[in-house]
């Protein structure tokens, strides 16, 4: 063959085969048919199987049919572009329909609710209700890091664990001495709510008031938040409470083990008729209450005995309504620990000598708290929760007489108490496509009465102990606050990928100073793919100062006394202001492995801020006349199988300048620096992460977790700070079935297991007294009895 020929062979052969594809692809394009997706959900959002669904043309003839899948799922057939019906149909649900228009392309993804026949059950009706009151309570633009009933069951200790030691598993959560815990860079400022509904401040003590025994959920809030959230806004702690309706349980549980600890408990729950209920109740006893200022595991003088208990009871008034009372305690004892070897530094008439090892001071503390709440729907667009509130706490702080008097000087018995009592109301309305509005306030009153006597030694001029008698001052005084909050605001979702939640709350605090703020809200969400969330946002934010913790300390009664403060100036604390930016993404990297990001930005004027400047071991308000905080947090979490982990980084810089009130507690060289310096915050840590792992095996739990801290601020002005630790703890726990005697779950834990001595605080700083060790490695083990007939739902690994 010429090479012409074969050139002319070869181009009829490329044009047939285009041809041919050309031709092939035309057939199937004609041989496709218009596909109709989409999804059917009961009025609780949940997939229905099994449903017919029918695709109908503008004259009702029939086209295509199909029954839904497991998901809810369906996909239809058109034979040309047009418009149809979908027709709807399910035994013991309403029928339903939706007219779509199908295109060249075919046709949106659509959804179609049907509405149940039949009554529905209380558990349907109690989800239904949760569903509403959870959106009562937005997240846009802001961060949330929840921990479910599983995650806590992870924790090597679970249920045993205390609240404090759980959201130190959160991203931007560092530890301090005494349980404190500080949320991106801010001193406490924590807000904590049960079902949606703010639980008032309490006097600040070392005990916890809130047990994770009683959450189905642990939620953390933080960044810049929607419009409902005001006053304490550094981190918010929503806690969902199990409910015996569909949480129903009974057991019996102790455990224990090294530092003397016993820790015996109960959970009982379950429903009757339109009424459920939940209580649970633990004691906690130990040699190792508090953070010693020794390194050794055994503390001198350090014991305590702590008493807590909650009750959720809910009656369903109808299938809409429910009224529900939530109510707790916690009474709590602590032994001051010793520290010995120390200097006598004053004389005492009668005590020549008086090791420091034998100094016996204690702190009695009492919280109780009642929330009812009336929480329903009005038609399908409307929710609502109105929720009257009470909390009472008091502080006791117990000194040693003479050993007090012998080495700090001053002897005082100190009695804090707090009453707030108000109400808050939140609604949410649907009824505008693409909008939901959201309005309501709150408004409550606070009444502090702070008592001091104390005993002390007159001065002369140069500050020196006149004599070795000392006298007797009384230093009593009473505050009332009032509360007063609104809001509004619209989240609008203009498309499926965006959600913008905008609005406005106005705050007005009529207590030390009377003040009142205007705070603009605005969030945004975007999601330009299916596993990638954008988020940012501005928050306005209104922070009144505490006034339980607030400093009324007479100057001039003290004055030429051992007792008298480093400064007379003394102004009042006031509001802090904020200007707060956040920004971050979180990323779907693999199905079950997700990473985040976020950055924070906040700008305060008269940043608040507290120490603890006196020998009591108790926390006072003072203000910065200016603070910024920045910084930025990595999280991740991976789970497959009977696998789960997570990992969270922090960067985190406090600062602040000038100290505006409280001077008193400074000293005038430390006052005189940081009124042209800015200086770290006190609880400032530069770097922290968190990080664990559980794993699943023959029906065995093993989990491990641990923190990291890079120190915290320490020296003259917070200008140094403390070595970096890492604590690394351990458990596993196994579930055995007993028959008709039930079930029991024992579980070992090892806190610590790394030994890792580390000091949170050393003495010195900006508001701290003294040395402050962490806890040393011990051993704990319990067994959980899970009663017969009272536990359908075993527990889940």
């Amino acid at each position: 063959m010429s090479r012409f020929a074969f050139l002319v062979a070869a181009i009829s052969l490329a044009i047939m085969t285009v041809a041919a594809s050309a031709i092939g692809a035309a057939q199937k394009a004609i041989r496709t048919p218009l596909r109709v997706r989409g999804t059917i959900k009961d009025s609780l959002g949940r997939p229905i199987e099994g449903a017919s669904v029918q695709l109908q043309d503008s004259n009702g003839k029939p086209s295509a049919a199909v029954i839904t899948n497991k998901d809810g799922s369906f996909t239809l057939a058109a034979p040309a572009p047009g418009v149809y019906a979908l027709i709807v149909s399910k035994e013991s649900f309403k029928g339903g329909s939706r007219v779509v228009t199908i295109g060249k392309a075919g046709a949106q993804p659509v959804e179609i609710t049907l509405e149940s026949q039949a009554a529905l059950s209380l558990a349907v009706v109690a989800r239904k209700l949760d569903k509403a009151r959870n959106g009562l309570s937005p997240v846009t633009g802001g961060s949330s890091y929840t921990f479910n009933e599983k995650a806590l069951e992870q924790l090597p200790q679970g249920n045993n664990t205390p609240l404090n030691q759980v959201l130190l598993q959160a991203p931007g959560v560092v530890q301090d001495s005494y349980g404190q815990l500080h949320v991106r860079g801010d001193h406490a400022n924590l807000q904590y709510r049960i079902n949606g509904i703010l639980l008032p401040e309490g006097v600040t003590g070392f005990g916890q008031v809130i047990t994770p025994r009683f959450a189905n959920s642990i939620s953390l809030l933080t960044g810049a938040l929607p419009a409902q959230y005001g006053l304490r806004t550094a981190g918010i702690i929503d806690i969902k409470t199990k409910d015996g309706l569909l949480d129903p349980v009974g057991d019996v549980e102790f455990y224990g083990g090294q530092r003397g600890t016993t820790q015996p408990s109960f959970e009982f729950g379950g429903s009757k008729n339109n009424f459920s209920y939940f209580m649970t109740g633990q004691y906690y006893g130990s040699d190792r209450g508090l953070e010693p200022p020794t390194p050794g595991p055994t503390a001198i003088h350090d014991t305590t005995n702590q008493g807590a208990g909650f009750g959720y009871f809910s009656y369903f008034l109808s299938p809409t309504t429910r009224l529900s009372l939530m109510t707790g305690t916690a009474v709590n004892h602590f032994q001051i620990p010793a520290n010995p070897d120390q200097p006598q530094v004053f004389q005492l008439a009668g005590f020549p000598e008086y090791p420091s090892a034998k100094v016996r001071e204690n702190q009695f503390e009492q919280n109780y708290f009642g929330i009812l709440a009336l929480q329903g729907e009005i038609g399908s667009d409307f929710d609502y929760q109105i929720a009257p509130f009470s909390r009472y706490s008091t502080v006791t702080f117990n000194p040693d007489y003479a050993g007090d008097l012998i080495y700090d000087g001053e002897a005082s018995k100190v009695f804090r108490s707090d009453w707030a009592s108000g109400f808050q109301v939140d609604t949410a309305f649907r009824g505008i496509a693409q909008h939901t509005f959201r309005l309501g306030g709150s408004f409550w009153g606070e009444r502090a009465e702070i008592d001091n006597h104390s005993a002390v030694f007159q001065t002369d001029s140069s500050g020196a102990p006149i004599n070795d008698v000392p006298i007797h001052i009384t230093d009593n005084v009473a505050l009332t606050s009032w509360y007063y909050g609104v809001y509004i605001q619209d989240e609008w979702r203009p498309w499926e990928m965006l959600t913008i939640n905008y609005g406005v709350r106005f705050d007005l605090y009529d207590g030390l100073v009377r003040a009142d703020q205007a705070s603009p809200r605005v969030g945004f969400v975007y999601t330009p793919w299916k596993h990638t969330a954008l988020h940012a946002a501005y928050a306005r934010y209104f922070t009144p100062p505490p006034t339980e913790l607030v400093s009324v300390t007479s100057i001039q009664s003290f004055k030429n006394t051992t007792g008298a403060p480093p400064s007379d100036i003394n102004g009042t604390p006031t509001v802090q202001r904020d200007h707060y930016f956040d920004a971050g993404v979180n990323q779907e990297i693999l199905p079950g492995f997700n990473l985040g990001i976020d950055a924070y930005y906040r700008k305060s004027s008269e940043l608040i801020d507290e120490g603890q400047f006196g020998p009591a071991l108790i926390f006072e308000t003072f203000n910065y006349h200016k603070g910024r905080n920045w910084g930025v947090e990595a999280t991740s979490s991976y789970s497959h199988g009977n696998l789960t982990t997570y990992g969270n980084f922090t960067y985190s810089v406090g600062q602040g300048i000038q100290v505006d009130s409280g001077q008193f507690n400074f000293e005038p060289d430390e006052l005189q620096y940081i009124r042209s310096h800015y200086v770290f915050l006190d609880h400032d840590q530069t770097f922290a992460a968190s990080w664990g792992v559980a794993y699943v095996w023959n029906g065995f739990l093993a989990s491990v977790n641990g923190i990291y801290g890079s120190g915290l601020r320490s020296g003259f002005a917070n200008t140094g700070n403390l070595p970096y630790y890492v604590q690394l703890n351990a458990g596993i726990s196994k579930r055995v079935e007993a028959g008709r005697a039930g079930a029991f779950v024992f579980r070992a834990a090892w806190q610590n297991f790394n030994d890792h001595i580390y000091q949170i605080r050393n003495g010195s700083g900006i508001g701290v007294f003294a040395t402050q060790y962490g806890p040393r490695s011990a051993v704990f083990g319990g067994i959980k009895w899970e009663i017969p007939g009272l536990n359908p739902k075993p527990t889940n690994y």
